[in-house]
C-alpha cells in the first residue's frame, strides 16, 4: 500500500470549468465545516474526466492540503471493495454458493442459541442483502477486547426477524460474512483481496492497516476522547475493525480516488460487449447483474453487498435505478451508474474532529447532482 504527498494534476482547467457546480458544492461544504477537505473524481465516457481535491486534512491553519492522491479511511466502502468484491469473484469461480447456510461455515452461529431453528435459515445471501435478521449496530467493543471475543459476540447476537423479512443494515452481519470468506478461501480476507483484486487492477494505494511510515499522509478521522483516547490518524476509525486488528469484513480499508475509480471501471468493464467477446475482465456481466439486483423484502434498496438508489438517495436525482453504490461513515461515497457507465467518488473525513456534523447528508446528493448535470452540459 503506497501513498504520495503530491497530486498529479489530473484535473485540467477545462475540467474545473466544466464541473464548476461540483467545485461550488464542495467549497461551500468546506466553508460550512461539513468536512475540512475532500478528494473527488468522476469516470464517464470510458475515461477519468475529473480527479481533484479541495481543502485540508484538518481545520488548523497549518494543516496539509488534500490532493487527488490523498488516501482516506473509506469505512464501509470496505463492504463493497473488499468483502463484496471477494464474494463476487468467489461466486464467479463456483467457490461461494449464495444459498450456503452461515451455520455450515460458522457452527457457533447455530449451536447453543435459543433461536437455533431461525439461525439455520440464515444464508450468505442474507448477510450480503442485510436481511439476515441480525441487528444493525451493537457497541460490542465495550465488552469484547480481542478478535475472538468480538467474533463470539457477533455469533451470539439475537436474530430479531426471520431471514429475508426485514432489511436492517448490519455491521455484525458483514463481520460474520468476512469470517465466512476467510474459511472459504483458507486465507484472511485482507490478504486474499490484495492478491486477487487490488494487485490485478493496479490499486497500489488500497489496503488495510497502513504502515506507520505513511500515516501522517492520511487525514485524521477523529479526536477520540472515549475509547482509544487519542487522535485517530492512519489507523481505522471503526472500533470493531480496530479490535479485528484493523481489518474487518465491514470496515478497515484505506484507498484514494484514482484507485476507487479504477475499481469502478472494472465493474463497468465487465458489462461492456468486448468483455463477452474475449477481452478478459475481472468481473463478469452475469455476476454483476446478480449482485446488483435488489433483494427482499419488497421496498428494500439493498442488493447483494451493494446499495441501490432509494427515493431520497445520497446519489441524488440523476443516477438511474440501475446504479450500485455504498457510503462510508467517515464521509466517503462511491456510486456507479451501470446504465450510463458513470462513476463518482467523494472522499472526506467528515468525522473530524468529532462525529457530530451531519451536513454530509446534504452534500452527497448535491455533489452527485452537480456531477451528472455537468456531464449533461455541452463542453469543449
Amino acid at each position: 500500500m503506497k501513498t504520495a504527498p503530491n497530486s498529479p494534476g489530473a484535473s485540467s482547467v477545462n475540467a474545473q470549468e466544466r464541473f464548476v457546480r461540483v467545485y461550488k458544492v464542495l467549497s461551500d461544504a468546506i466553508a460550512a465545516r461539513a468536512f475540512p477537505g475532500c478528494a473527488f473524481g468522476v469516470y464517464a465516457g470510458g475515461e477519468v474526466v475529473l480527479q481533484d481535491a479541495l481543502g485540508h486534512f484538518t481545520y488548523d491553519d497549518d494543516a496539509p492540503a488534500v490532493t487527488a492522491l490523498t488516501v482516506y479511511d473509506v469505512a464501509s466502502i470496505t463492504k463493497v471493495m473488499a468483502t463484496t468484491a471477494a464474494a463476487m469473484l468467489l461466486y464467479q469461480r463456483g467457490v461461494l454458493d449464495l444459498d450456503t447456510p452461515l451455520g455450515e461455515l460458522l457452527p457457533g452461529f447455530v449451536v447453543g442459541r435459543s433461536s437455533g431453528e431461525r439461525a439455520r435459515h440464515v444464508r450468505l445471501r442474507h448477510l450480503l442483502a442485510h436481511n439476515s435478521g441480525l441487528p444493525g449496530y451493537v457497541a460490542l467493543y465495550r465488552t469484547a477486547t480481542t478478535p475472538a471475543a468480538l467474533l463470539r459476540a457477533c455469533l451470539r447476537l439475537p436474530l430479531e426477524a426471520e431471514p429475508g423479512t426485514r432489511a436492517e443494515y448490519s455491521d455484525p452481519g458483514f463481520i460474520l460474512l468476512g469470517k465466512a470468506i476467510d474459511l472459504l478461501t483458507h486465507e484472511y480476507l485482507a490478504a486474499w483481496v490484495r492478491r486477487e483484486v487490488y494487485e490485478p487492477l493496479g490499486l497500489s494505494a488500497t489496503g488495510f492497516c497502513p504502515p506507520a511510515s505513511i500515516r501522517s499522509l492520511i487525514p485524521p478521522t477523529e479526536n477520540d476522547t472515549t475509547f482509544r483516547r487519542r487522535r485517530i490518524q492512519g489507523e481505522v476509525q471503526d472500533e470493531h475493525a480496530w479490535l479485528l486488528q484493523g481489518a474487518g469484513g465491514h470496515a478497515g480499508l484505506f484507498s484514494n480516488v484514482p484507485d476507487i475509480l479504477r475499481f469502478a471501471q472494472a465493474i463497468l468493464d465487465g458489462l461492456q460487449p468486448q468483455a463477452s467477446a474475449g477481452k478478459q475482465s475481472l468481473f463478469e456481466a452475469a455476476t454483476i447483474e446478480v449482485f446488483a439486483k435488489r433483494q427482499e423484502p419488497h421496498g428494500s434498496s439493498r442488493a447483494l453487498g451493494w446499495d441501490t438508489p432509494s427515493k431520497k438517495s445520497s446519489a441524488g436525482q440523476y443516477f438511474s435505478q440501475h446504479s450500485i453504490g455504498h457510503l462510508g461513515y467517515s464521509g466517503c461515497s462511491l456510486w456507479i451508474d451501470l446504465k450510463a457507465a458513470v462513476a463518482a467518488v467523494l472522499l472526506t473525513n467528515r468525522t473530524w474532529p468529532d462525529r457530530q456534523s451531519e451536513l454530509i447528508r446534504e452534500v452527497r446528493p448535491a455533489f452527485h447532482d452537480a456531477v451528472r448535470l455537468a456531464l449533461l452540459s455541452p463542453h469543449k
